[in-house]
């Protein structure tokens, strides 16, 4: 039985909204106009009020990657996520990454972020990423699947992991499945931990 924990990254080990602050740096780098900004704005409305589904949602809000290879992507990810780590990530947490690595406990990024751009923390922290697969086609990314969230976060360690495995501890800023699914689920609201009760499970 392997033990393991898992983190979700938006607001949770990285403190800010990653989806948000790379679009900023693209935007930055290459010069884009306000009108996409006004469209990617309305689209950010529209997904908070559920308007779309979430895979459907950041399918259209990654259009500004659109034209962008997967190298090219992939090595502005590289120059974002060293700006951004370690000032903007919660220090207690990545002690505690650091620690269970040492312990010989695997740990786990499980992100509805794309891969493309989420990877790259592999190469700074001791986790495996696990995040919203895609396809570059016709110079659009595709998602694969589903986006990585909720019950999907779920399904992609089920694939991921070869054998029975246990999930010692989990933390998210969303309260969602894969916190019930830990010994001890911890939801991050307002700065501060909250240990989930599994009888409180969303349905």
């Amino acid at each position: 039985m392997q033990e393991i924990v898992v983190y979700d990254l938006n607001q949770t080990l990285y403190k800010k909204s990653s989806k948000d602050e790379f679009f900023k740096f693209i935007c930055y780098k290459k010069g884009y106009k306000l009108v996409h900004l006004f469209q990617i704005g309305l689209l950010t409305v529209a997904g908070k009020l559920r308007l779309m589904s979430k895979t459907y949602f950041k399918e259209n809000f990654y259009d500004y990657l659109n034209k962008i290879p997967p190298e090219k992507v992939q090595k502005y990810a590289k120059q974002f996520w060293n700006v951004e780590f370690p000032e903007h990530f919660r220090e207690e947490m990545v002690a505690d990454i650091i620690e269970k690595d040492k312990a010989g406990i695997k740990v786990y990024l499980v992100t509805g972020g794309f891969e493309i751009y989420t990877k790259y923390l592999e190469e700074l922290l001791p986790l495996k990423v696990i995040g919203t697969l895609t396809k570059y086609v016709n110079e659009d990314y595709k998602i694969i699947g589903k986006t990585c969230n909720d019950a999907e976060k779920i399904r992609r360690l089920d694939a991921e992991i070869d054998g029975d495995y246990k999930i010692l501890t989990s933390y998210s800023d969303d309260d969602e499945e894969i916190l019930y699914e830990a010994e001890k689920g911890y939801f991050l609201e307002d700065g501060e931990l909250k240990l989930v009760q599994k009888e409180n499970k969303p349905d």
